[in-house]
């Protein structure tokens, strides 16, 4: 019985792999079929990363990215979510900056660009402004809904136990709006990097939209525009996957709605 439980999880494992497996065959068959080449097959995506490892650009592209991402959505988190904490927690707060909230949260991150390379010049502070915007809005508007979701019951039982405002704070307002901050920042870091990846075929000359645009440029280089789309989706997957596995957290299972 073990031996078959432990067969089942391995193929539960295995499937994922072997789908994998299963396009890069149908992928390699398609090219060899295709009259026209205009994209290279998984061996050429495979020998583009290894020239740009071979190179030493591999590293230095991928630092440079997860770098303004980094810096764009941390700023953005420690601004956003205590701003939204205070916004939604104060009718009156939320009353005074919903309408400029509501103008500004529609516009794209992108469209800022210009006004980002005229503000800080082609350089890395304009691609961690346009990841700063990006995430800024979604964190706000998340922290706002997190706290007016806190039933009214358990504050006022904090109140009735005499809770100081710092201990309802600590006590009932984070462990209600915890679970949701987290899921809030699983989706907007993955917002991050992609817009990470736009504002780099713009507003620098470095990290993985870069390469994209500068293979395109340089002679043609599909191999390496799909080598940097490939490692793009590669990081962009373990990076929920690290957000993920926080939710996960005993420590971070808090919500009145479990039993």
């Amino acid at each position: 019985m073990q031996d078959n439980a432990i067969n089942r999880a391995l193929l539960v494992r295995l499937r994922p792999i072997a789908f994998i497996a299963l396009l890069l065959v149908l992928w390699q068959i398609a090219v060899n079929r295709a009259t026209v080449h205009l994209l290279p097959g998984p061996w050429g995506v495979v020998g583009g990363i290894a020239d740009l490892v071979r190179h030493g650009l591999l590293l230095k592209y991928i630092t440079a990215s997860l770098f303004r991402v980094t810096w764009g959505f941390v700023a953005a988190a420690v601004l956003a979510i205590p701003l939204g904490l205070t916004i939604g927690w104060y009718r009156r707060a939320e009353m005074a900056f919903n309408p400029l909230i509501q103008i500004f949260r529609p516009i794209s991150p992108l469209a800022w660009i210009p006004i980002a390379i005229l503000w800080f010049g082609v350089g890395d502070l304009s691609a961690v402004f346009l990841i700063f915007l990006s995430c800024f809005f979604p964190l706000l508007l998340t922290a706002i809904n997190a706290v007016q979701r806190i039933p009214a019951v358990y504050v006022n039982a904090g109140r009735n136990f005499g809770l100081s405002p710092a201990g309802l704070v600590y006590r009932v307002l984070y462990p209600a709006v915890l679970p949701q901050l987290i899921t809030g920042l699983r989706i907007t870091l993955g917002v991050a990097w992609l817009v990470v990846v736009a504002a780099e075929m713009i507003a620098v000359n470095s990290g993985l939209g870069f390469l994209i645009v500068d293979a395109r440029n340089a002679g043609d280089r599909y191999d390496l525009v799909v080598a940097a789309m490939v490692i793009i989706g590669i990081i962009g997957l373990l990076l929920d996957l690290g957000m993920r596995s926080l939710e996960g957290a005993k420590s971070l299972r808090w919500d009145y709605s479990e039993d």
